[in-house]
């Protein structure tokens, strides 16, 4: 019997991490808002299992095979205690790990409490582990032809928090409409952005990472759950994620994240992304450069300039005279419609005269809040 030196094992394990680095996690969206009743060892053993599986040729049985040897430098676990560490973290999973799954219906919402891997089988003489998955979570991991995520496994692999992962799962299914959208078109570009900075109300926030009794406080939510997360995404993940607090009255109603992905020179997948990226900078430019000389042209700038709404000033802004242009004068041709071009002058007539001191701040945002307030009225009262 030949004996196999530490520096045999180093190699195994490096060659193991190789491959692990290459492999990506594909699931059904449904999965990935789900809720994840399981700590962090066994959901990351559960996105290990699925990292296995070809969805061009589903396995049989519903049976993944992989390695000791990647499992543990997947853990990074090197020390004597490993085996007994993930014999512990099997049975965990297969008595106490589960997928709360809400998924909308034609007559509303169904439901599933879903155990994914019931059957694991390995043995202390090869290096074998057989995982075998449920027959009801596999339509979630092969089904896969619309609203579906990847993301790399690598990428899990590093994190250290179950709230992490969760959090980077869903940043995850976001960002990749963000670039499947980009690249293929059919959303508006105002749809296309929001994918990239995604808002989660603070409800479906604690649903989905399980917290609807923890943290009672939003001081405590944020500091374990948002902060402690997004440091551990931005430190070991493709993303860097930044956030906002959205408040609804008094209190914070919900968070907006903001995505971007980090670029390297040597990664294809990143040029390919930084491509995308820049054509569609450039389109934007090219449209905001089109609005921008036609809201220079339009009638209704003259009229803001006489009724002392817009200085000159803010005409050399190209972001404000497109915003001007796209959200603002096409309301104002309503209103002409309705009640003729002095209809609109007596608007803006009152709009100066009630005009908050904080709109000079961002005056299109200001005049689209004032219209849309006020074509309800004059179509209510069909003048």
């Amino acid at each position: 019997m030949s004996i196999i030196t530490e520096f045999e094992k180093n190699q195994k394990q490096v060659k193991a991490l190789n491959e692990l680095s290459k492999r990506k996690v594909v699931e059904h969206n449904s999965l990935i808002t789900s809720i994840a009743k399981m700590d962090k060892t066994p959901l990351k053993m559960f996105e290990l299992a699925v990292s296995c599986i070809n969805t061009e040729a589903p396995p049989k049985d519903h049976t993944v095979y992989l390695s000791k040897t990647e499992l543990f430098a997947f853990f990074k676990v090197s020390d004597n205690d490993k085996h007994s560490r993930f014999k512990q973290a099997v049975e965990n999973m297969q008595k106490q790990a589960f997928f709360k799954i809400q998924e909308k219906k034609e007559y509303g919402f169904e439901f599933e409490n879903i155990v994914p891997i019931p059957y694991v089988k390995w043995a202390d003489y090869h290096d074998e582990v057989t995982i075998r998955f449920s027959p009801e979570i596999m339509p979630y991991l092969i089904n896969l032809k619309q609203n579906f995520t990847q993301h790399a496994l690598s990428d899990i692999a590093e994190l250290n928090s179950k709230y992490s992962i969760i959090l980077y799962r869903w940043l995850s299914m976001n960002y990749n409409q963000y670039e499947h959208y980009s690249a293929k078109g059919g959303r508006r570009e105002e749809q296309v952005e929001t994918y990239r900075n995604p808002s989660i109300s603070i409800r479906e926030l604690r649903e989905m990472t399980d917290t609807m009794k923890d943290y009672p406080r939003f001081q405590s939510l944020e500091s374990y759950i948002i902060k402690n997360s997004l440091k551990e995404i931005n430190e070991h993940t493709s993303f860097k994620v930044t956030y906002e607090k959205v408040k609804k009255g008094r209190s914070i109603n919900s968070i907006v994240f903001h995505i971007t992905k980090k670029r390297r020179a040597d990664d294809n997948s990143y040029k390919l992304e930084d491509k995308v990226y820049q054509k569609a900078k450039v389109q934007k430019e090219q449209k905001e450069n089109l609005l921008y000389a036609e809201a220079m042209q339009s009638k209704y700038t003259k009229l803001l300039l006489e009724h002392f709404l817009l200085s000159p000033y803010e005409m050399t802004n190209p972001a404000t005279m497109a915003g001007l242009q796209r959200n603002v004068y096409p309301k104002y041709d309503e209103l002409k419609d309705l009640m003729g071009i002095d209809g609109v002058k007596k608007h803006l007539s009152y709009i100066y005269d009630k005009q908050e001191p904080y709109s000079k701040g961002n005056i299109a945002k200001y005049l689209k809040k004032a219209i849309e307030q006020y074509l309800p009225t004059v179509k209510r009262r069909g003048l």
